[in-house]
């Protein structure tokens, strides 16, 4: 470092008398320092090893996990995603892409956790990241989509009547992420279900879902609605096993054995892509085999 300095001296004093020279008196003063700015700029440039400042090295840091966590969710291994979408959150508590991620494969760990305090835990974790994700950008729907998710993961995991306090979050949730975003296939599926789980109440729980979302929102699920939700979401990702095979369950429901048959089948044919493909083929297998 030292031996260096007189080479960075010299450059300065050129600088400097270049700048000088073409300059008034008043000028002078102000082109020298700019002289000294460039030249001493470059010189720390140019040396190596120095530190980044700690807003550069979090930013580098958090980019580096989102990327860490992307390669293992392609690779679906949830909980090393997890794992990296969580530092990077640690890293940078507002950073919109970790957030819904994180969010994303903690609901998919939980989806088919045995312990049920785990899988509370899980879920309740997905739906934080999820609220902070929307608070982070408000104007994106892979937020509103991810909260939906999670707090729909919620209601699936409950009993009937805890069910239903859930039910209008899930369903604003998911048309607010449809109002950005109208052909979001996560939404779509979201609203799809939503129908179908609505259509699936006791006369009891209808009840009391009628009493907490008023008749007018309940009144708008029907099996038509579940189904054409669904079958947007397959149209949109024709290759997700998870549209497939919540459409044939709709279908079942609704009556249409052929179609729900076809349906399953077109479950069994799509490529593995998310954390839990393997466990969703499985149970369209059963379900198939069941249903003939």
């Amino acid at each position: 470092m030292l031996m260096m300095q007189p080479t960075y001296i010299l450059a300065v004093r050129s600088a400097c008398h270049v700048a000088c020279q073409l300059a008034t008196r008043a000028a002078r003063r102000a082109a020298r320092r700019a002289a000294i700015r460039l030249a001493v700029g470059s010189a720390l440039l140019a040396l190596p090893g120095l530190p980044l400042a700690p807003c550069a090295l979090a930013s580098q840091n958090v980019s580096d996990l989102l990327t860490a966590g992307d390669r293992e969710s392609a690779a679906r291994r949830s909980r090393a995603a997890l794992d990296n979408f969580e530092r990077a959150v640690q890293a940078e508590p507002t950073s919109y892409p970790a957030l819904w991620k994180a969010a994303r494969e903690a609901v998919d760990l939980g989806e088919f956790e045995s312990n049920a305090e785990t899988r509370t835990t899980l879920y309740r974790r997905a739906t934080d990241y999820a609220r902070r994700a929307v608070l982070a950008n408000t104007n994106d729907a892979e937020g509103h989509f991810q909260l939906s998710r999670a707090v729909g993961r919620t209601a699936l995991a409950a009993n009937p009547r805890d069910r239903v306090s859930y039910a209008r979050e899930v369903r604003e949730e998911a048309l607010k992420a449809l109002q950005l975003f109208p052909k979001h296939p996560g939404a779509l599926h979201v609203l799809g279900v939503w129908n179908a789980e609505v259509m699936r109440l006791n006369s009891f729980s209808r009840a009391m879902a009628k009493a907490f979302l008023g008749g007018q929102v309940l009144g708008s699920a029907s099996w038509p609605e579940a189904i054409r939700y669904l079958e947007a979401s397959v149209v949109v990702e024709p290759d997700r096993l998870v549209h497939h095979l919540d459409l044939a369950r709709v279908y079942r429901d609704a009556g249409r054995r052929t179609d729900a048959r076809a349906a399953y089948q077109a479950a069994l044919r799509a490529p593995l892509q998310d954390a839990n493909d393997a466990r969703y083929r499985k149970s369209a297998d059963e379900e198939l085999t069941k249903l003939r």
